[in-house]
């Protein structure tokens, strides 16, 4: 039994890098929409993102692809036009970090055009830790801080929430071919999220006595700070005042530039389809 299996995983092993394999790098933009950002898409308070990956061609129009990336997010209420979340006066940053597996389909075969529109999806893994700076405490990471009353006893359905979570990644692009080997790309993606805390902000205020009692007094500095503002400070509001909005969790999203290169010393001939020519005058492989 374990030969057999050996010798199924060996003949997968070479059946699997038999096919062409690309490697690509991007650049472009994130930004995430949430309590601290009402806006659903905006250029306002993005940051650089950068990532880099590998695509296995299955056929000359679907792939499986894997993308790890790296950026920064961050909100801030004195961005906010409405002025209850002026008062508010909350901001998070956190450095973010995703690996994504995705199927990926062309919508034209490259082999036959030098452009396609393409789409995505798949499942991904992203790690992030939201934090705040202040003038007495410094730089603080809120996971532990509990602001709304997170692993308080009084308040059982309000878990800490994890710094590791599942998203879903879906969007699409077009993708351009400037030689067999090289390809470029724009796209536009967004992730689904399971999690409405990823700005730490998401349902109401607890009573600062219970805060204080069970997270110190910097749990109270940091649930609310519209006690900070120069003009028109504000009062601690009353348990229960809404916070944020519960209703919808967070969500981010990715725009990009790809270049993905063919790595010709996998390719042991693939889809040749009888070795027909490409439009760019090639032997016809998966690209």
């Amino acid at each position: 039994m374990k030969r057999l299996i050996v010798l199924l995983s060996a003949m997968f092993a070479t059946q699997l890098f038999a096919q062409p394999l690309r490697l690509h790098i991007g650049g472009g933009f994130a930004n995430y929409n949430g309590d601290l950002q009402p806006k659903t898409f905006s250029l306002k308070q993005a940051h650089g993102l950068i990532s880099a990956g590998g695509t296995f061609n299955i056929s000359n129009k679907f792939a499986l692809r894997s993308d790890y990336s790296f950026t920064k997010l961050e909100a801030n209420d004195k961005n906010n036009k409405e002025i209850k979340f002026v008062r508010r006066n909350l901001n998070f940053k956190t450095l973010l970090r995703e690996l994504t597996l995705m199927g990926e389909y062309d919508i034209f075969d490259l082999t036959e055009k030098a452009w396609t529109p393409y789409v995505f999806a798949g499942i991904g893994v992203y790690k992030f830790s939201p934090y705040t700076t202040d003038s007495i405490y410094g730089k603080v990471f809120l996971h532990g801080v509990g602001t709304e009353g997170q692993g308080i006893p009084q308040f059982p359905d309000r878990k800490l929430y994890k710094n590791t979570q599942l998203n879903i990644p879906f969007g699409g692009g077009v993708k351009y071919a400037l030689s067999d080997d090289i390809h470029l790309s724009v796209e536009m993606s967004m992730r689904k999220l399971f999690t409405d805390y990823l700005d730490d902000v998401s349902t109401t205020y607890v009573d600062q006595n219970v805060l204080l009692a069970a997270r110190g007094q910097v749990g109270v500095d940091l649930a609310f700070r519209g006690d900070e503002l120069k003009v028109d400070p504000q009062p601690y509001p009353a348990a229960g005042a809404l916070r944020g909005n519960s209703k919808l969790n967070d969500l981010y999203y990715f725009g990009q530039v790809k270049i993905s290169f063919r790595m010709n010393w996998f390719d042991n001939g693939g889809f040749n389809n009888g070795g027909r020519k490409s439009k760019l005058g090639c032997p016809n492989k998966v690209l």
